[in-house]
């Protein structure tokens, strides 16, 4: 039996005064969602382990069927994995953004979601300038890579969790805090008359200020995706995060042309390019940015269109396939906190029985869910069939 997994990345969200006192889910017109859960049935998932902070590495490694209890060193190796940078015993890597900081504040967490392009030309403008035991390597646009050898590691914030907020007291910390300060201090004086910022200020758009590093860790190891579930999967994704969890576990990356990890994203090429690996692959997952990137903009109207356009892709799998489908976010990205919450999330899975579900979301998985609360990590075993 084919298996795939739909997973629209901060999709779950609290009541909203402005859509009547229903979450985005709720609001958003999604018959294929409602669909699946009226002739599945849902639950709720707890993807983020006590004292873990609700990453999208965390969660996406619980949904994957993988304790973050057991595996999980920092987002920034599971990135590098992705980005083919071999990172050495003694080394710590760092995920980096490039920010815009205004008179001490956060005032972006990408940089105006800059350019692959100048991404690239800022972070190889910056390597000039860096101290030789620190490397900078280019992502994709603002998610960069930052890798320090001799690390042991630092006590960091993520950047979307301080929007607005002045950034003096979420400076790294710890063994590592000052080289990454010293760090962020140079690329702060590097980037100020480039002329990638300086066109960019031109045309209306955020500079880049400077880098700011964040959950950093060693090279991480994980059990091989065949050897653990005993079949092939494939993984579809416009974040290096996500690849990178998924070539640690030996699954095949998918690239697919049109994604590109925000808003403007093509699902439905997605939806097509995931029908196609299921004709080859036993399992697929398919992971969507665009719900989350609308929660940390704080965007409303942009988080409900993303959800219904995820929706039309949800709709375009349904009718083409038979395979077991799961659909769930990772996390929360709540609009009024713009960050992300350790909430449980609702989760359907079509075909695996039914339950009392009329439709999808928050509440209705909570109250009517046939598999009630599950831990994260048990999820990818209900989908498989493989719980005991």
């Amino acid at each position: 039996m084919k298996a795939i997994i739909i997973l629209g990345d901060g999709m779950a969200d609290e009541p909203l005064e402005e859509l009547g006192g229903k979450t985005p889910i709720e609001y958003a017109n999604t018959p294929y969602m409602d669909w699946a859960a009226f002739n599945g049935a849902c639950g709720m998932l707890r993807t983020v382990p006590d004292g873990f902070e609700p990453g999208s590495d965390v969660a996406n490694l619980s949904v994957l069927g993988y304790s973050p209890v057991d595996c999980y060193t920092g987002r920034g190796p599971l990135e590098a994995v992705s980005m083919g940078i071999d990172i050495a015993d003694d080394e710590i890597a760092y995920r980096c953004n490039l920010v815009t900081i205004k008179n001490g504040v956060m005032d972006d967490f990408s940089a105006g979601h800059i350019s692959g392009e100048e991404g690239a030309e800022l972070i190889g403008f910056l390597n000039g300038a860096l101290p030789g035991n620190l490397k900078a390597y280019p992502g994709v646009g603002y998610r960069n890579l930052l890798v320090l050898k001799g690390g042991r590691g630092a006590v960091t914030t993520p950047p979307h969790d301080i929007v607005g907020k002045e950034i003096a007291s979420f400076m790294p910390d710890g063994y590592d805090g000052d080289i990454l300060i010293d760090a962020m201090a140079v690329s702060a004086r590097a980037f100020e008359e480039h002329p990638v910022n300086l066109q960019r200020i031109t045309g209306g758009d955020k500079p880049a200020t400077g880098i700011w590093p964040w959950s950093g860790g060693k090279k991480p190891a994980l059990e091989s995706f065949k050897e653990k579930y005993g079949v092939s999967g494939g993984m579809i994704s416009a974040v290096d995060l996500l690849n990178g969890i998924a070539m640690l576990a030996g699954m095949e990356v998918i690239t697919v042309p049109g994604a590109t990890g925000f808003l403007d994203t093509d699902y439905m090429a997605k939806a097509k390019y995931a029908l196609e690996a299921l004709e080859r692959l036993d399992f697929v997952y398919m992971h969507v940015e665009a719900p989350d990137e609308a929660g940390h903009l704080g965007s409303v109207e942009e988080k409900v269109r993303a959800i219904e356009r995820l929706d039309e892709a949800i709709g375009m799998i349904l009718e083409n396939t038979d395979a077991i489908i799961g659909i769930l976010p990772d996390h929360p990205t709540p609009i009024r906190l713009k960050t992300h919450t350790s909430s449980p999330v609702p989760f359907i899975i079509v075909g695996r029985g039914r339950d009392k579900c009329s439709c999808y979301s928050e509440n209705e998985a909570a109250e009517n869910g046939g598999f009630g609360l599950v831990e994260g990590d048990m999820f990818m075993k209900l989908l498989l069939g493989q719980a005991e």
